[in-house]
């Protein structure tokens, strides 16, 4: 299906570094190309922002994401408001963010779409910040526009050991009920919040497909639109093509921009 651009852009989305039948990849600011969009346009939009921690993005590493706490909760809650009208009614909103700004964000989306999940995707590195625990989660936050008009439960598999090959868990002698596997949960430990450094296509952080994958497993919708306004590498437009999704994936570096479509002209 050739996405119909009469239904999503309101003006011109500027930079249009790649285009086709399923989407567009745009060299914008995240702000700028959501304002080019319609309201109610959007199936899912997806946002993995830079988390305000001092990393340095692009070729030049000229462009940090360290802004004070004041001015990063107001560059994201702009993004928040923006998406909010985006999305179509039944549609869903996904935050990947650190827990110090995750449960501020969830607070502000409260208020303005329906809560659905917090999940914790298990970090296992065991690197320590500063004076606090051991942070041993990212959160992934989902909320809906209204009533979801799509929410399913995936099965997954039964967890092994890499060993010996033996369930990792007795699940309580109900082993033989669960055939078809076990009901996906809000605490996701079988994978990481960053791919491992040998699999990633940048230096920055990426996040790994198994995320993404089961995003569109949750509330994908073949031939709907996925937005993400912060693509990075490309790993959920990549993954919204694959699954049969249109998109519209936004980076300010032409770097990523790059990367994006050569990943995306690799999915058939």
């Amino acid at each position: 299906m050739v996405i119909k651009t009469r239904n999503i852009w309101k003006q011109s989305p500027g930079n249009v570094f790649f285009r086709c039948k399923s989407g567009y990849v745009i060299c914008s600011d995240a702000i700028d190309m959501l304002d080019s969009l319609h309201n109610e346009s959007a199936d899912i939009i997806f946002l993995d922002p830079p988390f305000n921690l001092g990393k340095q993005y692009g070729r030049k590493r000229g462009v940090s994401d360290k802004l004070s706490d004041e001015e990063y909760f107001k560059f994201i809650t702009k993004v928040l408001d923006r998406s909010c009208n985006i999305l179509k009614e039944g549609a869903s909103l996904f935050l990947y963010h650190i827990p110090k700004w995750g449960f501020r964000f969830a607070d502000y989306l409260d208020s303005k779409l329906n809560f659905q999940h917090w999940i914790a995707v298990s970090m296992k590195n065991g690197f320590v910040r500063g004076p606090r625990l051991y942070p041993a989660h990212y959160a992934l936050l989902h909320f809906s526009k209204g009533k979801p008009s799509k929410l399913k439960r995936p099965k997954i598999k039964i967890q092994s050991c890499r060993h010996c090959g033996k369930d990792v868990k007795d699940y309580g002698g109900y082993r033989k009920y669960l055939t078809q596997g076990i009901n996906l949960s809000d605490i996701w430990d079988d994978t990481s919040p960053v791919r491992h450094k040998h699999t990633k296509h940048r230096r920055p952080n990426e996040l790994p497909p198994i995320i993404l994958n089961r995003i569109m497993m949750i509330c994908g919708r073949k031939n709907g639109l996925l937005v993400d306004p912060f693509a990075g590498s490309g790993t959920a437009p990549v993954t919204a093509k694959a699954f049969g999704m249109n998109f519209i994936a936004c980076d300010r570096e032409k770097e990523y921009c790059n990367l994006m479509m050569k990943r995306l002209k690799a999915v058939s």
